[in-house]
């Protein structure tokens, strides 16, 4: 009986004891498993690899308005002649193939006959621009027409990458060659378009469009218009209104703020002006998309509370002050250095009177928020965030983009100041991403640069497989500071 007793005794130990080693063991990968799991970001992030593909382009035509337009000259606003706006910008829109219409159903030729119906109405942009002796430009409404080509892609659209999402590494292949027809903006066609059609049916439509001419929001206007007319209207539903004398300099101009876009950094030295904001770009600079869901806009959000004079803060002004502060840490200035960031602010909401509708020339004057770079780095978030917000407050003042205007005009038309500043623009309300040919509303829909540099970025939007809208944050940094912007970045949605 003992021996029995003792055996069960034996037997329930070492059943306990395994018991106990197992549930050590799988506590303990718990652990690991939790522990990863917080390690584990909630922001994404997608690293940019070039890709190859081959497009073969017809050769390019010129679209003209479908009916007889005037010849005049227009004059433009003092805020379309500011000097930097002097360049094209470029931006795609991804269609998938709709099964509904028949393959002979072609997007390029639907797309050429509706701009040709666009262009009647927005017949400025068929003409060239001409400089004045005084360096002033003018618009020569010539009706010489907008730039189109053809394209067809060997590849399927899946090929290029899934979230479609800028900085896309083959823009080249989808975009018009613009220098074809020349350097600068002076006696060069004001729009250049190109529809490629990829082998499953979808198409891209990429456009380069002169910034003299008007802003994203002025663009997304006319692009719409196309798609208006591609689906079969017989007019825009919003008339274009040219109207730029509502935005030329007083006499005499009389500038009522200050504009830190223009003005110079006391300590700002040649070498400010090098490798973060102009190309050629060297070899270890590395190309990185950042994705903010609501989520993440909502973690950022706690980071308000904390500022008793606030109380509302917007996803651009979150997103921009954590992408400021963490590019500045990455960038690792020295702490008594001026750092910048400097980003549009529309001002088609705030003009006392308002600009009318169908407006469509540049209205953004730019804000600019400065700090010392140590003073932003070892701040909390919420210093930057209300650098931002200030900033921002005071270009929508209803007299800042007159002020603007005055002053271009009294100092000559200036170059912009960009030493140590960083270039935001945020076009995720211009509404490019609903141009719709009959296809729909598309995969992707903004504007970009053709290559993210590292002074800049420019914020876009899209859907993601759960219908949230995601706003994507190109980046583009050297190696080394790329790594630690990312672990910032990071610090900050899991904190």
């Amino acid at each position: 009986m003992l021996h029995s007793i003792i055996h069960k005794q034996r037997i329930t130990k070492s059943s306990i004891s395994q018991t106990l080693i197992i549930a050590f063991i799988s506590f303990f990968l718990y652990l690991i498993s939790s522990s990863e799991t917080k390690q584990q970001p909630t922001m994404k992030s997608i690293l940019r690899q070039k890709i190859s593909f081959n497009v073969q382009r017809s050769k390019p035509v010129v679209i003209f308005p479908a009916t007889p337009t005037p010849h005049d000259i227009k004059f433009l606003s003092d805020i379309d002649n500011q000097t930097v706006l002097r360049y094209y910008t470029s931006g795609v829109h991804f269609y998938h193939a709709d099964p509904s219409k028949a393959y002979e159903v072609d997007p390029a030729h639907v797309i050429k006959a509706a701009l040709a119906k666009a262009l009647v109405y927005y017949y400025p942009i068929t003409g060239r621009l001409k400089e004045q002796p005084e360096g002033k430009l003018v618009l020569d409404c010539t009706g010489e027409g907008a730039m189109f080509v053809e394209a067809e892609a060997d590849v399927c659209l899946e090929y290029l990458g899934d979230p479609l999402t800028p900085p896309f590494p083959f823009t080249d292949q989808l975009h018009f060659d613009s220098m074809l027809m020349g350097p600068g903006v002076i006696n060069q066609p004001l729009l250049y378009l190109q529809v490629t059609r990829f082998k499953c049916g979808g198409f891209t439509f990429a456009h380069k469009t002169c910034h003299v001419i008007a802003d994203a929001h002025g663009w997304a206007q006319f692009l719409t218009a196309i798609g208006e007319f591609a689906r079969g209207a017989d007019q825009p539903n919003v008339l274009p209104v040219w109207d730029r004398h509502l935005l030329l300099a007083r006499d005499p101009p009389a500038p009522t703020h200050i504009h830190l876009e223009y003005e110079p950094m006391e300590d700002a030295t040649q070498e400010d002006f090098h490798i973060l904001l102009k190309a050629p770009l060297p070899a270890n600079l590395v190309q990185r998309s950042f994705l903010f869901g609501p989520k993440d806009i909502s973690v950022l959000k706690k980071y308000a509370k904390s500022l008793e004079s606030v109380s509302y803060v917007s996803r651009f002004e979150l997103i921009t002050a954590a992408v400021w502060r963490s590019r500045t840490i990455a960038l690792d200035y020295n702490p008594d250095y001026e750092i910048r960031v400097q980003f549009p602010v529309s001002s088609r909401g705030t003009m006392v009177p308002p600009l009318p509708t169908g407006f469509y020339g540049n209205a953004f004057a730019r804000a600019v928020a400065c700090s010392k770079s140590g003073k932003l780095c070892s701040n909390p978030l919420g210093y930057a965030l209300t650098l931002v917000k200030e900033a921002k407050e005071k270009a929508r003042a209803s007299d800042f983009l007159q002020s603007l205007a005055d002053l271009t005009v009294l100092r000559g038309r200036p170059q912009m100041m960009v030493a140590r500043t960083f270039l935001v623009t945020d076009v995720t309300r211009a509404s490019f991403q609903d141009v719709d040919f009959g296809w729909g509303g598309g995969i992707f829909g903004g504007m970009f640069g053709e290559k993210s540099l590292p002074g800049s970025t420019m914020y876009t939007n899209f859907k993601n497989n759960d219908g949230e809208e995601v706003v994507v944050v190109p980046m583009c940094l050297p190696e080394l500071a790329m790594a630690t912007f990312k672990a910032e970045m990071e610090s900050l949605i899991q904190a």
